[in-house]
């Protein structure tokens, strides 16, 4: 059964651990991490969906001296509402009910 959605499944699993905490602010390397997507992968998605006006995104201040700042993202509101649009597709298309891997497979 085809996809309900032109969007990637990585791309789907980035927005379904973003709508775990919407609001919050997300460093790429935890997301990374989360997601399991290598650094190639991930950030290519995280400029798509900024540029698109899914997430919003600011540098934040080192937590340490001397470290350098970090980028992060969160979901904007209508970001928000577009990936639980599309992740209900994606569940109601027939495909792998879960998106990310499960600590044991990374």
């Amino acid at each position: 059964m085809p996809r309900a959605s032109n969007i990637s499944p990585q791309t789907l699993a980035v927005l379904e651990l973003l709508l775990d905490s919407p609001r919050s602010w997300h460093y790429g390397y935890a997301l990374a991490q989360r997601t399991g997507l290598k650094s190639g992968t991930l950030y290519p998605i995280l400029l798509r969906l900024a540029d698109q006006g899914w997430l919003d995104t600011q540098w934040s201040q080192p937590e340490e001296p001397g470290r350098p700042r970090r980028h992060t993202y969160r979901l904007t509101g209508e970001g928000a509402k577009s990936a639980r649009a599309r992740l209900a597709e994606f569940a109601t298309s027939g495909s792998r009910s879960r998106l990310r891997p499960s600590a044991a497979e990374r």
